[in-house]
């Protein structure tokens, strides 16, 4: 089989972007399939087209016959199943370097611009919009990338299509093998001259592995199916949290009678100033698609009488 340190040195930068999920489903790769896969299998099957015979001499009917049967060999199945699966956490990693780049340009420019400010240049708003962008994307302080927004999104999909890659590939082998192996394997197909029965070697021993790599597979499955569910339940929980730390005064919008009762409005101006910065980022985000909001009626209705006096207009 050929070297699988190339892939086995990308995968493993993968380690320090994953989840725990992730990194456990990277150690079965790794340890169950892919060394598995090199070493002890790759020796069972060895001689399987020279150890398959048929109890005839005719020219070419063995070999139509094994191709019958097998019409793919069980170990480059295999390769191809990893392969595919490893696929969509290559293109996750692809996206991490394409941030780890970004980021470098970010930093490069933001020192630029800390060169010019020295120099007592004004450049505070490009600063904050450099911050901005490295919030945006994830970036970090040292190099890290966080798991959020669109890297977030990959990470997800990355699952979701390594999860659709194991149910393809275990209805294919069960489709064209099975999950046994035969001793004999009855063939009738030209240029064999009669129904001829042909014999496989080791059948035992391969039917071992086939279940093993088998187990494997939807450890796999089940791996990525958890971490699928994990993912975006934190992400559903962390965009509710978000949006709570974002309106704390949601569900208090009117005044406790005892400040009506107690205080001024004037003594209260910070508190109707937060029901006013409450609606203007509502109308905002919802309604004026950017444009400051003007205090109206509507606003009046729903802000504190006693607030009224201390409100833009």
């Amino acid at each position: 089989m050929g070297d699988w340190s190339a892939l086995g040195r990308l995968l493993d930068k993968v380690q320090a972007y994953s989840t725990a999920g992730g990194k456990v489903w990277l150690s079965v790769l790794f340890i169950f399939r892919i060394l598995v896969l090199g070493t002890a299998v790759e020796s069972a099957w060895g001689d399987e087209q020279s150890a398959f015979h048929c109890n005839t001499q005719q020219p070419g009917c063995e070999n139509v016959c094994y191709d019958k049967s097998f019409p793919i060999s069980h170990v480059r199945f295999w390769v191809l199943q990893i392969i595919f699966v490893s696929t969509p956490t290559l293109l996750y990693l692809a996206h991490v370097f394409y941030l780890m780049r970004k980021e470098e340009k970010l930093n490069r420019k933001e020192e630029e611009l800390k060169a010019v400010q020295n120099d007592g240049g004004d450049v505070d708003i490009p600063l904050k919009k450099i911050e901005l962008k490295k919030l945006k994307h994830g970036l970090e302080e040292h190099g890290k990338v966080k798991m959020k927004g669109a890297l977030l999104r990959t990470y997800i999909v990355s699952i979701f299509f390594k999860s659709v890659f194991e149910i393809g590939f275990l209805v294919i082998q069960w489709y064209i093998y099975g999950f046994t192996l035969s001793a004999v394997y009855t063939c009738e197909r030209s240029p064999c001259p009669h129904r001829v029965d042909c014999f496989l070697s080791r059948p035992t021993e391969k039917t071992v592995f086939i279940i093993f790599m088998l187990v494997v597979s939807l450890v796999s499955l089940l791996l990525n199916i958890v971490e699928l569910f994990y993912v975006l339940f934190k992400r559903i929980k962390d965009r509710v949290r978000g949006k709570q730390n974002q309106y704390p005064n949601v569900g208090t919008l009117s005044p406790t009678p005892k400040d009506l009762s107690t205080t001024k409005y004037t003594s209260n101006y910070s508190h109707c100033w937060r029901y006013y910065s409450f609606i203007n980022d509502a109308l905002t985000a919802e309604q004026l698609g950017g444009k400051r909001p003007r205090m109206g009626s509507l606003h009046l209705l729903i802000v504190p009488p006693f607030c009224w006096k201390t409100m833009p207009r």
